[in-house]
């Protein structure tokens, strides 16, 4: 199956409005090309709920996503317990400006000045968040700099990606490895010990409240312009219960 291209993603949410659905559940795949579909759709009176990105230059009628500022903090705040507060520290980034990464980076930098001795070193985005590109990554991260001591993968593919790399590089010291998400891979990831914490996301919750706000909103009912969830900083004491049901 081929990927399909922003080009074709975008003709195809086009498709969607010339046939005048009545709402439309979003989740843009980048930041470039996002406002457009919502413009598009704005003319057409078709109501937008925005999942995990919005656009903007374009805002959906409703936002849905992780308050991700709130859950980056509390996740450095972690790492600022789980190290003592020193140690030097490398950030596998996801796609540059769009709504995760940006939210992630200013609650997980808020955290960090806290402590002074945890030293950025290394900060490098990824163009997917995806597995492979967190292994490249954190692979020339550690050549340069091969005293790390704790990765940050902005998505937990990206944090199993590093830790692959750490594993192979082997290293002389312990390398704390965190991620966000709280995916199926992610958990099982932190339950094995492969990653040190993730932050889980409210995934099913935030599906079903875009749909009853989509439901609202054709209703002509009043939706919040942003509905920002919660996440649960996740370690191999608590993750056992995620992995049976997740949230």
């Amino acid at each position: 199956m081929r990927k399909a291209t922003p080009r074709r993603r975008l003709a195809r949410l086009q498709d969607l409005i010339t046939r005048g659905v009545d709402a439309l559940i979003y989740i843009p795949a980048g930041a470039t090309a996002a406002g457009y579909l919502v413009k598009a759709a704005r003319e057409a009176k078709i109501p937008v709920v925005a999942v995990d990105r919005n656009a903007p230059d374009a805002p959906a009628d409703t936002f849905i996503a992780t308050d991700s500022v709130s859950a980056a903090r509390t996740l450095g705040e972690y790492v600022g317990k789980a190290t003592g507060g020193k140690g030097k520290v490398a950030i596998i980034q996801g796609q540059v400006g769009t709504t995760p990464e940006q939210d992630r980076d200013k609650g997980f930098s808020e955290a960090l000045a806290k402590f002074p001795d945890l030293k950025v070193v290394a900060k490098q985005p990824s163009n997917a968040w995806m597995q492979d590109e967190g292994f490249a990554i954190g692979q020339d991260m550690l050549q340069r700099y091969p005293d790390i001591t704790v990765f940050f993968g902005r998505a937990d593919a990206l944090a199993l990606g590093a830790s692959q790399a750490v594993k192979v590089a082997n290293l002389d010291h312990k390398v704390l490895v965190v991620g966000f998400d709280g995916d199926v891979a992610g958990l099982k990831a932190v339950e094995s010990g492969v990653l040190d914490a993730t932050m889980t996301q409210k995934a099913q919750g935030m599906g079903k409240l875009a749909l009853d706000s989509a439901l609202d909103l054709v209703a002509g009912k009043e939706v919040p312009k942003e509905q920002l969830q919660e996440a649960v900083l996740t370690t191999k004491e608590n993750v056992g219960p995620f992995i049976k049901e997740h949230p």
